[in-house]
């Protein structure tokens, strides 16, 4: 056993950074195969905070080969910066940071669609970052971006920017009647980054085989979570990738084949940010006890989460379309001060229970949840070492919870440092 995926259960913000973090002691290589800027994984590294936007969550180990993967939309500042404050971190990146040649390049232009689009009266709004992940992933299907290696060849980024800048402004000055700065300092701009993109990029596709053949571990982590999934998650409210465990084959180029095993992380709750539907979602002083027990902010935005109850049938849903295998749980110890707690095991709609994910939105919009009911156990979680250490109460939500979905957790955390985690198992 080789390789395994780590993936998000629910709408992202499920704790994955820091059980990316602490798996990747396992793992000789760890890639990361979809997403932008857009994504943030919280770690806690020497005592000291660190959010992680484009750069694996391994990274805190030396030794550790780390990998941007074609999947993955760069935008070129937000990288620079990212490897400045690891830099300064004491993070050697020159012997362990790789990013794909294949990688599509974010552009100023991006940026400017996202947020006039999100910003206009004229068209739905999401909830992006207004970060220009949707428009890059949009002119990559599209067949128009410009990726990492192009930067080998300034004669033919100009020119392909050139022709992209022509079509993306006449289409913003007739939609918002503006223009775009100029083409020219567009340019000027993407050239000051060529120097550093050069030195790190590289034929990961080639690099990772060869490890998967010299029999090296490799920890494959995806950003958000599997109902922001393009094809998967709650269409349209959803990010512009395959968060799901299958973009690690497209967004790094591994035969589906050679994956050994999916770990799916889910928070002992719901969190979800921007719009869209969210079945368990709470709008009272419940709701408000767990944004502020579990500082739920957005990591990439600082937003307010929106806060619900555990909702079985997304995690169900979750481990059967990525086929994971063994969870790990986090924020339990979130939970530690509320009297009841109640999971979703289905969604009761004009006198029919949906006991599987249905794609009609106006399901889970109107739809009302249908709760089991669990005891809460008032007492701190954060210092137990193992399963039995745990209160009594809370063992049974935990039982309950592998009950309900069919499968175990290979990891429980209380809290966000490393050693605030209960271990039942190896990722190898």
């Amino acid at each position: 056993m080789s390789v395994a995926v780590v993936v998000g259960m629910q709408w992202g913000d499920e704790g994955k950074g820091k059980v990316i973090d602490l798996l990747s002691e396992e793992a000789d290589v760890i890639a990361r195969y979809a997403g932008g800027h857009n994504a943030g994984h919280t770690i806690v590294f020497d005592g000291n905070q660190h959010i992680l936007h484009l750069i694996p969550s391994g990274i805190f180990h030396s030794g550790k080969l780390c990998i941007i993967g074609n999947g993955v939309v760069i935008d070129p500042a937000a990288l620079i910066h990212e490897m400045d404050l690891l830099k300064n971190a004491g993070i050697n990146l020159d012997e362990q940071l790789v990013i794909s040649d294949r990688a599509n390049i974010i552009l100023p232009y991006h940026g400017t669609f996202d947020k006039g689009r999100e910003n206009s009266n004229n068209f739905e709004k999401i909830g992006t970052t207004g970060r220009g992940i949707g428009p890059s992933y949009a002119d990559k299907i599209a067949r128009s971006g410009i990726r990492a290696c192009d930067y080998r060849n300034e004669r033919y980024l100009r020119k392909k920017l050139e022709s992209n800048y022509q079509e993306k402004n006449s289409i913003f000055r007739d939609l918002y009647g503006k223009e775009l700065p100029s083409c020219e300092s567009m340019f000027e701009d993407l050239m000051g980054y060529q120097e550093t993109i050069l030195k790190y990029i590289g034929d990961t596709h080639v690099l990772l085989r060869n490890k998967i053949e010299q029999k090296k571990k490799v920890l494959c982590e995806g950003a958000q979570g599997t109902m922001l999934d393009v094809d998967h998650g709650t269409y349209p409210f959803v990010t512009s990738s395959n968060s799901t465990s299958g973009g690690a084959s497209t967004g790094l180029g591994i035969p589906p084949t050679q994956i050994d095993r999916v770990v799916g992380v889910i928070k002992a709750y719901t969190t979800r940010v921007g719009e869209g539907p969210f079945p368990t979602e709470l709008h009272n002083k419940d709701g408000e006890k767990l944004r502020k027990e579990g500082h739920e902010f957005g990591s990439t935005t600082g937003r307010p989460r929106r806060c619900g109850w555990f909702d079985a049938v997304v995690a169900r849903y979750a481990i059967r379309l990525n086929g994971i295998d063994a969870m790990a749980i986090t924020k339990l110890d979130v939970l530690d001060r509320f009297d009841t707690l109640k999971v979703c095991t289905g969604y009761k709609y004009k006198g029919k229970i949906f006991e599987e994910m249905p794609a009609d939105l106006d399901v889970l919009e109107n739809g009302e949840p249908v709760y089991t009911q669990f005891e809460g156990w008032n007492q701190s979680t954060v210092k137990a070492e193992n399963f039995n250490e745990l209160p009594d109460k809370a063992k049974r939500y935990v039982d309950g919870l592998q009950s309900i979905m069919g499968i175990g957790f290979l990891m429980i955390s209380t809290g966000p440092e490393r050693n605030q985690t209960i271990h039942q198992g190896t990722l190898f």
